[in-house]
């Protein structure tokens, strides 16, 4: 791109809307997969998923359509109510997961003169291969003064800290960060809402929602077996997303090792959950021409396909020149948070679009709720997300209002509850 459309599009948000400059997330539009992976094509779509397993699902499951995300605060100083809690909503999930009620009498076959121990809505609806993710904040272990609130500070990761402020972050407090968090994913909203209302109804006295989100839209694939899709931007988005059947590349990028931290063996085979919440500033994007939104992104709008040429899964070629510089400009996307800059790494996403009415300037509350599983935040989103705050020519159409790290523990087997390794360790 010239440098003279580069001041026009700049200009253009200087004059419109009043837009916070924003930092990019790591891999938040497709990046581009450094080779075709060696995969194995999953099977016909599964009715239901079992919660438990050696791993939680709804991380490498194939992502749904739907979802429902909770992060609460823990209000209760009773190790014993924190665990019985856990417990509740271990045998809660496994139900639900499967179609079944939150509570074992359900929403209608109870006595009269007392609440049901499930609301109902779901009541007929099939599981729509529901899943329940279950994750631990850094506030679960200590509290804002540093005290030990359950006993088990000591094992707390290294890892586990709040996330810090990137360049540009227009963070809400009431959007971010929490002591515990629920991810619900679906194919029909309903189920997930239905999840995580029960498993809040569930809590009632031992936590309080601190924030929630709703997402339409998968803006991320998880497995072979599923086709690229778009987000609000309207281009491909989640390209070199680390998918289900890469083995090799889950080990090295999504889950925690039994080595990785001495003092917090309890999250060997569990992950790193981030969250942000990105404001897309569609009206000011919306006026950009074709090439331009191409030029910021690195990537045609139709096919995906690098500039440089290809298919969508075709490497970049950072190198091939253009008339004025390289054909994928230094600032574009795709070249910032490809692999190749970035020591290789890579994540895995499960990011969602979202609308929520409209902001306090008349345009859509609207974006993409970013989520990613990784090995290690230090290593596999924080670097990441710093170059992007410093490069990326996308900053100037998003706004990060929240964000928040979560710890999540491995699966669990019949007759565990989820984190168990933790407090019984």
């Amino acid at each position: 791109m010239s440098g003279s459309s580069r001041v026009s599009r700049r200009g253009l948000l200087g004059g419109g809307l009043s837009v916070g400059a924003a930092a990019g997330v790591a891999g938040a539009f497709a990046a581009g997969r450094l080779s075709a992976p060696d995969t194995v094509k999953s099977g016909a779509p599964v009715a239901s998923y079992p919660f438990h397993g050696a791993r939680q699902s709804g991380i490498v499951t194939p992502a749904q359509d739907r979802l429902h995300f909770v992060a609460l605060d823990v209000t209760t100083d009773d190790r014993d109510q924190l665990v019985a809690l856990l417990k509740a909503w271990t045998d809660a999930a496994a139900r639900m997961t499967t179609g079944r009620s939150a509570g074992p009498v359900g929403a209608v076959d109870g006595a009269g003169n007392a609440p049901p121990d499930d609301t109902g809505e779901a009541l007929d609806l099939p599981p729509s291969r529901l899943t329940i993710t279950f994750g631990f904040g850094p506030g679960l272990f200590t509290d804002a003064d540093g005290n030990d609130r359950f006993g088990i500070a000591e094992r707390r990761p290294d890892a586990l800290e709040r996330l810090p402020r990137f360049s540009g972050d227009v963070l809400e407090p009431a959007r971010s960060d929490g002591d515990l968090c629920i991810q619900a994913c679906a194919d029909d909203p309903q189920v997930a809402v239905h999840a995580i209302r029960n498993l809040v109804r569930i809590g009632f006295g031992t936590t309080t929602v601190r924030w929630s989100q709703l997402g339409f839209g998968r803006t991320s694939t998880t497995s072979t077996s599923q086709s690229t899709p778009r987000n609000l931007f309207g281009f491909k988005d989640g390209t070199a997303n680390v998918k289900a059947e890469e083995a090799a590349a889950l080990d090295t990028h999504v889950w925690v090792g039994a080595d990785d931290d001495p003092r917090a063996a309890w999250l060997a085979g569990g992950s790193y959950l981030v969250t942000r919440r990105i404001n897309m500033t569609i009206e000011v994007w919306d006026r950009q021409s074709l090439e331009a939104q191409e030029q910021f992104v690195g990537r045609t709008k139709g096919t995906g396909a690098p500039l440089s040429g290809g298919e969508e899964f075709t490497d970049p070629d950072f190198a091939m020149a253009g008339s004025a510089g390289p054909i994928i400009p230094v600032d574009a996307h795709v070249r910032v948070v490809h692999p190749e800059v970035n020591e290789g790494v890579r994540i895995l996403r499960r990011g969602y679009n979202f609308v929520d009415g409209s902001n306090d300037v008349g345009g859509l509350d609207a974006g993409l709720f970013f989520i990613a599983y990784l090995r290690d935040p230090r290593t596999h989103f924080i670097p990441l997300q710093r170059a992007m705050s410093s490069s990326d020519a996308l900053m100037e159409y998003l706004r990060f209002t929240g964000q928040a790290l979560f710890a999540v523990p491995p699966g669990t087997g019949e007759g565990e509850y989820v984190g168990q390794a933790l407090f019984e360790a």
